[in-house]
């Protein structure tokens, strides 16, 4: 029997002067890109779950939309999919389904809105994915599919437990990003975040030799990979990330992940993460401005309480060579059109290796959309399709929705301009090299002292 693994990757923002502006702008959108073109973990997770009795097919949508018509020689299809993709994964998943072939659909959009995937395929996986796709399987050889598969307790899988994933599956010709998963969960709650906390409420970690396991097999495929960390907030546990980064350092390996600013106040994690090929941290920075940060963090107001540690966080942590790519969201409920001027001037003033700009987005799930939609402020409460960071959906609480959108256009046009990014790169290569500069005037000076 035959199963295709089809991931629905790509996104695409609706608004048309946005799309053009991202067209001759660089750097914008770039890291949308970047998520568009990596392969999708989760299903290659599922298939390393699978026996060997299955034969097994990993396809992208967007390779497969260029053959005249789908392929149909499957026995079973798994799809999983973003929020903003997922209108087209249902027609997908409405293609198998009417020639008789079915349909499983996992992933954060569907385990959020089970009733509305269930009426596209056979089954929906709600949760995690690991412990309930070996049940799936057996009921599919019996015949005797669910429609759904609910994870109980909620998000208690063991990151212990992971299989291997299939990474042979993939064209070694079509990916120059590969994914790795260290950890699952974040210790924060915030409104707006659609990520893994949706799936699991524990912070989890992968045992550093798994994740050594992973990359071998990576590097069987790809001599030099670059390696994208798919974890929602990396280094929490600082003592298991400095093994891993032990471990990581003689691999001779390029990588990003996602973090936190807290991880600039340990100079010896700083230290690894650079002598182990960190090339770049992506940090949710999301306001310049305190009154935008109160109450985004849910259980203790964590971001408020960071803002002052910006600049200096950025500083430091550039300084070892690893460039920070700050994000920022516009429309928060203590924006107002000011806004605008201030993450420009903060983004200037910071020295930001790159940048990148969203629109506050309620995705579905998330305590956001249930808060937006019980104040009626949702302006179409499931057009999934505007679920893309780059499009409004929403009534802002301090300016007008023509004045979020043109702001935000206006900024995205002042910050991304050829002039303004090869000035942030100049400035970070010009800061790594007075940095060097005075490590290496300190060590003499230790060596005269000494």
């Amino acid at each position: 029997m035959k199963i295709g693994f089809i991931a629905m990757s790509g996104v695409r923002a609706q608004n048309a002067e946005l799309v053009a502006a991202g067209l001759t702008l660089p750097g914008f959108i770039e890291r949308s890109k970047v998520i568009a073109s990596l392969p999708s973990l989760s299903l290659l997770t599922l298939a390393g779950l699978t026996p060997e009795r299955f034969e097994l097919e990993y396809r992208e949508i967007a390779d497969l939309r260029a053959l005249p018509e789908l392929p149909t020689n499957y026995d079973l299809v798994a799809l999983t999919s973003l929020s903003a993709q997922i209108r087209d994964a249902y027609a997908v998943a409405d293609h198998y389904r009417n020639r008789g072939i079915p349909v499983v659909m996992g992933g954060l959009h569907v385990s959020s809105l089970p009733d509305e995937a269930k009426a596209h395929c056979a089954s929906v996986i709600v949760g995690e994915g690991e412990p309930l796709w070996p049940r799936v399987l057996a009921d599919f050889e019996r015949d005797a599919l669910q429609p759904f598969y609910r994870q109980t307790p909620h998000g208690m899988f063991d990151l212990r437990d992971a299989p291997m994933p299939r990474f042979d599956l993939l064209d070694p010709e079509k990916y120059n990003r590969i994914t790795v998963q260290t950890s699952r969960g974040c210790p924060h709650r915030c409104e707006f975040c659609a990520s893994s906390v949706l799936l699991t409420p524990r912070y989890k970690l992968k045992p550093v030799e798994k994740v050594i396991a992973e990359i071998h097999a990576i590097k069987h495929i790809w001599a030099r990979p670059f390696i994208e960390f798919a974890d929602d907030n990396s280094f929490v546990h600082v003592d298991h990330y400095k093994r891993l980064l032990r471990a990581l350092a003689p691999e001779g390996l390029r990588w990003f992940t996602e973090t936190d600013v807290r991880v600039a106040e340990d100079d010896e994690l700083l230290g690894l993460m650079r002598d182990s090929g960190c090339q770049q941290v992506l940090i949710g920075l999301e306001s310049p401005r305190g009154a935008s940060l109160g109450g985004l963090e849910l259980k203790a107001d964590w971001k408020r309480r960071q803002r002052d540690r910006y600049l200096d966080a950025i500083t430091r942590i550039q300084s070892r060579g690893i460039t920070v790519n700050g994000c920022f969201i516009l429309g928060l409920d203590g924006d107002g059109p000011e806004v605008f001027d201030e993450v420009f001037d903060f983004v200037q003033a910071s020295g930001l290796y790159e940048v990148q700009v969203t629109l506050l987005t309620p995705f579905p799930g998330t305590p956001l959309y249930e808060r937006l939609c019980a104040e009626s402020r949702l302006l179409r409460p499931d057009a999934w399709e505007m679920c893309t960071l780059f499009d409004l959906n929403f009534q802002p609480r301090g300016m007008t929705v023509a004045q979020l959108r043109d702001g935000f256009l206006n900024l995205v046009k002042r910050l991304y301009t050829v002039e303004l990014t090869d000035a942030r790169r100049r400035r970070f290569r010009a800061q790594l090299r007075a940095s060097r500069r005075a490590d290496t005037a300190a060590d003499r000076e230790m060596r005269l002292a000494a």
